[in-house]
């Protein structure tokens, strides 16, 4: 009754869409720095990583810190114009994507209508580069849009196994490989791919989440970072001896999508990616040279790019219906 009930909200929020709640995207001008030119539209949308925390954070690092021009969207009540993730069927802005040099997304389980989903679905088809964080790799699961033209995106497809998330970037949702909420993730950087210039200046990488497994990797991604599955929530436990270390799953991973046309699209995938997780100094640091690498800046990549908060940056901890209630796109201008 709790499943057909949510359903039957999602359905109305979507019909009950008004164009006076309507609002500017939020926005962060970029200043100067390398990525100035550059635009990155951020795509936040999910109930229990807190993604509508630690976007903004990213793109005032990214725009005051870097010189890139950030447009962040959320999940939308249409009734109160509020940030809400529980609502996955309204993302208002993505045709924001239309003039965007990347697209930075954590998003989950979102059943997004087909205005919505044509400016994401076009911008993958032109080859453009993305970055994924978390649950990402399950980003769209169609319910209430299921017979859409973009059905082959859900997380559960057949005919394109596995999805977005697979076909993409490189894995769809398989499961929980640490103990969720009881063994945390030290990330550990490929030696092989040490000098790769997403790596640079990257030297310590710790997040509370768990370690998600990952069996579909495509034999043309790169293994950047590696998750080591710890016995606990703090940053100086032990690994776990025995096989979920041996081997270790990939963590954080980047691939050339081609989807034709002789140019294919620069992917940066991780599955460590909320908000807490960002407390982070070397996580934050691989996404920002994410940033400048699949925008192709990665000569311009710094030895130690700055990744200290523009303003406070106090995330609310991972769970489902944790997320800040009552706040607009405006509220963090």
């Amino acid at each position: 009754m709790s499943n057909l009930r949510s359903l039957c909200l999602a359905g109305l929020l979507t019909i009950s869409a008004v164009p006076a709640l309507a609002e500017a995207p939020l926005v962060y001008e970029g200043g100067s720095g390398p990525g100035k030119g550059r635009h990155i539209v951020f795509l936040a949308g999910d109930e229990e990583y807190r993604s509508e925390e630690a976007l903004p954070m990213l793109a005032r690092i990214l725009a005051t810190r870097h010189g890139f021009q950030c447009t962040v969207l959320f999940s939308i009540n249409p009734q109160s114009g509020n940030i809400d993730p529980l609502v996955t069927t309204n993302l208002p802005g993505t045709e924001a994507l239309n003039n965007a040099d990347l697209c930075f997304m954590s998003l989950r389980f979102r059943d997004l209508p087909e205005a919505q989903m044509k400016p994401i679905v076009d911008y993958v088809n032109a080859g453009k580069p993305i970055i994924a964080l978390r649950t990402s790799t399950h980003a769209f699961a169609f319910n209430v849009h299921k017979t859409g033209a973009y059905a082959k995106y859900d997380w559960q497809n057949k005919a394109w196994p596995g999805g977005f998330g697979q076909q993409v970037l490189g894995e769809t949702w398989v499961n929980h490989h640490g103990d969720h909420g009881k063994q945390s993730t030290r990330g550990i950087l490929n030696p092989d791919l040490k000098d790769h210039p997403i790596l640079r200046g990257v030297a310590d990488i710790w997040g509370p989440t768990d370690v998600y497994g990952v069996v579909h990797l495509p034999a043309d991604a790169k293994v950047l970072v590696r998750g080591q599955v710890l016995t606990g929530m703090k940053p100086t436990d032990p690994p776990l001896p025995g096989p979920k270390n041996d081997p270790m799953m990939p963590l954080i991973w980047l691939r050339q999508h081609d989807v034709g046309g002789g140019k294919p699209s620069r992917i940066v995938t991780s599955t460590i990616g909320a908000a807490v997780d960002l407390e982070s100094e070397g996580l934050r640091r691989l996404l920002v040279n994410a940033c400048y690498w699949t925008t192709g800046l990665e000569d311009k990549i710094p030895a130690k790019a700055d990744v200290t908060y523009v303003g406070p940056y106090q995330p609310r901890y991972f769970g489902f219906g944790k997320f800040q209630e009552g706040l607009k796109p405006a509220d963090l201008r």
